[in-house]
């Protein structure tokens, strides 16, 4: 099956046109702020019709997908990510047959996630919306309409707010979102942890410990300094391994003497194994609540109470999807802190409901393990079909060097002999880097670092590629005959 059907609905997309003259340095930070700012006036502005709460139980994957509950971003960056995933299994299992080395068929398969991305935006803004407390003002099935409509236009209007930063700005809009979010929170939660700002418990501060004084005032200070020690140390971990590579030497066949070295970093895919895990698993947390109080049942059990339950807050609490879901306390919004987090872990437990065995007790510590092992088998999957439909393999990356006039050294000039080399390392860090940054995720977000351990993970290296990207675009412009020689867009 192909794509080639939904050309006529493709070319009628609105779209972001490239620039016709490549847009300076200065004027990509214009645009990559404006867009910031559209960004946070969404975030903070909440649509007609909604009543507006504090959603605590999903705010974890709130950060992670760069939305929040009950304003016009409720869905956030799901619906592209989500697209983006269901087409890359599509590719990747060959329901859909396209070859993505071809300028035409990759552009197809951009515009059909665009479009799946819209119809995602449409389906999960009338799913949330049946799941929020709405004001009736204009008649309760007109006024939920009215709030879907919205929610899914803000998640759209990111969509292409991530093609202008793509074409004019810095980085990508859905890096800059995640990473506008974590840093918002991590922002307030060291206010918190300072002063008691945004409900933060004063037995959790570290201005209540200091006053009270005694023998205790400074190590009970330093334990509530945890979460901030824990952000720092994830932040460092994950600059290092984003510098962490394999150089392989090129020469240039038109100009012997000249060359340079091919990096493959450790972290060879980057963050969006995570990011696409976690829209995946965001995605089956909205279908645990769209099934929940299902009645048929499977061996003797109801099928809903296997799968997730959630408890009357709202909050999962049980099943499947919660065993793979970071549903655990934030240490600092705890009376008592990191100690009584750390005993939750270890002594509280949780029923799951198993077909043809009944009732199972499961230990929050095993909710903790199965959800690490669960986001490093999902990570490297999802960085196998990434670099399967980005152009990223061992083939692609050859064809590419190959097209720039590069070799390498002591090899005949032919693509195959550059993908025979590269085959030897692509492939084995694509799973490495992919295990790593699920591995550092999972277990991060169990050190109650402030943005999520995932959140500041993911940051980490939003800000240090859109740190390199300002630093090669602007050499760049300081030398145009380098742009020309390395075929630079």
């Amino acid at each position: 099956m192909g794509l080639e059907q939904l050309s006529p609905i493709l070319q009628r997309l609105p779209e972001v046109k490239a620039p016709l003259v490549q847009p300076t340095l200065n004027q990509r930070l214009f645009f990559t702020a404006a867009v910031l700012v559209l960004f946070f006036m969404m975030y903070h502005v909440y649509p007609i019709g909604v009543v507006v709460s504090k959603d605590t139980q999903t705010e974890f994957l709130q950060m992670v997908m760069a939305s929040k509950m009950g304003s016009l971003i409720t869905t956030g960056i799901g619906p592209i990510v989500l697209a983006s995933i269901f087409l890359q299994l599509f590719v990747g299992a060959k329901i859909i047959d396209l070859d993505l080395s071809q300028p035409k068929n990759k552009a197809l398969f951009q515009g059909a996630q665009k479009l799946l991305a819209i119809i995602l935006a449409l389906f999960e803004a009338y799913v949330y919306t049946n799941l929020m407390t709405i004001d009736p003002v204009f008649g309760d099935p007109w006024t939920r309409i009215l709030v879907a409509v919205q929610i899914a236009l803000g998640s759209i209007f990111l969509l292409y707010f991530d093609e202008i930063i793509s074409r004019y700005g810095i980085g990508s809009g859905i890096g800059l979102f995640i990473a506008a979010g974590v840093s918002l929170s991590v922002v307030s939660g060291f206010v918190g942890i300072i002063t008691g700002y945004g409900g933060i418990p004063q037995s959790n501060t570290i201005v209540y410990n200091l006053a009270e004084g005694g023998a205790n005032a400074i190590p009970s200070a330093i334990i509530t300094l945890v979460p901030i020690i824990a952000t720092i140390l994830v932040f460092a971990v994950s600059i290092y391994a984003e510098n962490i590579k394999v150089e392989i030497p090129l020469a240039f066949e038109r100009a012997r003497g000249y060359g340079g070295r091919f990096p493959i970093k450790f972290l060879y895919t980057s963050n969006m194994p995570v990011i696409l895990a976690f829209a995946f698993i965001s995605a089956l947390q909205l279908f645990g609540r769209m099934i929940a109080g299902l009645t048929f049942d499977v061996g003797g059990v109801p099928f809903s109470e296997f799968i997730a339950v959630y408890d009357p807050t709202g909050r999962l609490s049980g099943g499947l999807f919660y065993l793979i879901s970071p549903s655990f306390p934030n240490p600092i919004a705890l009376a008592g802190g990191i100690s009584v987090y750390i005993n939750l872990i270890l002594t509280s437990s949780n029923t799951w409901m198993v077909p043809f065995m009944g009732a199972v007790l499961v230990p929050e510590y095993i909710h903790a393990l199965f959800y690490v092992i669960s986001l490093v088998l999902l990570s490297i999957l999802f960085g196998y079909l990434w670099t399967e439909t980005s152009g990223m393999t061992a083939r692609d990356v050859a064809g590419q060097l190959k097209n720039v006039g590069l070799s390498v050294p002591g090899f005949r000039r032919d693509p195959r002999m550059i993908e025979g080399i590269l085959s030897k390392y692509i492939p084995v860090i694509t799973i490495l880097g992919s295990a790593f940054v699920g591995l550092l995720a999972g277990v991060a977000d169990l050190t109650g670092a402030l943005g999520t351990g995932t959140g500041i993970l993911l940051t980490a290296g939003i800000l240090h590629r859109m740190y390199e990207e300002m630093e090669s675009r602007q050499m760049f412009e300081m030398y145009p005959a380098l742009k020309n020689m390395m075929g630079a867009e």
